[in-house]
């Protein structure tokens, strides 16, 4: 009778303030994600994979909230049956709570490292379509068009990007620049680099793109080469 008096009374209050109507849930929780502040620096990992708005950072930690408090309502209830004693709650709630943060903190990390590995790896292919491309006297930003519309990989969506930007009014230069800038990566930064470097002053773009394709091509093999003698069976 106790327990179910409990279960009672666990279900009835939750749901007795959510159809509070003085009760603003989303600005209460809205002011509680802004005081506990980025400390994964999750908002900049959302950005890096293209999450610029503030809505996405939102939402991402509002699945943590609410992953948080399912698994203590689950917990509650869990107690009120098998008369867990109130240290064993606590400690039940204190793991539950670094778990989720633990996990969903650990999903995001491979998210990126995953889109990372993915600019890094259609990066030497892209550099050397763009050269053929310039090589056969198309302009640099019809080249990067091509590429974008025909590629499906991370760096053409940043391509695309860069396209947008261009077509609502920003130098071609500048969007690129951004780019290399959001982008980390070191190879994609010294490309990007030596293009705005070239388009800014004239230089033969060509012998630019030239050197990069060698560097890509090399930096993917002794990638290649380090992956094997990991796994060398």
């Amino acid at each position: 009778m106790s327990n179910l008096l409990a279960l009672t009374i666990i279900i009835l209050i939750p749901a007795f303030l959510l159809i509070a109507e003085d009760v603003q849930w989303e600005k209460l929780s809205l002011i509680s994600i802004r005081r506990i502040g980025d400390w994964t620096d999750a908002r900049l990992k959302l950005e890096e994979l293209g999450y610029v708005n503030e809505r996405s950072y939102e939402n991402y930690r509002y699945r943590q909230i609410i992953l948080i408090f399912l698994a203590i309502a689950l917990e509650i209830i869990a107690t009120a049956f098998l008369s867990f004693s109130v240290s064993k709650l606590i400690a039940l709630i204190a793991f539950s709570l670094f778990s989720i943060l633990y996990f969903t903190e650990s999903a995001l990390a491979r998210e990126l490292k995953k889109h990372r590995d993915s600019i890094e790896a259609d990066f030497p292919a892209i550099v050397e379509t763009l050269t053929l491309s310039l090589s056969a006297g198309v302009s640099p930003l019809t080249s990067m068009q091509r590429i974008a519309s025909r590629g499906q990989g991370a760096l053409a969506h940043e391509f695309s990007k860069v396209i947008r930007e261009v077509t609502d009014g920003t130098p071609f230069a500048t969007a690129l620049d951004a780019m290399g800038r959001r982008v980390k990566s070191t190879a994609v930064r010294r490309f990007v680099d030596s293009i705005v470097i070239a388009v800014t002053r004239g230089a033969p773009l060509i012998d630019v793109l030239h050197s990069h394709a060698q560097e890509a091509r090399d930096l993917q093999r002794n990638r290649v080469l380090s992956a094997a003698s990991k796994a060398e069976l």
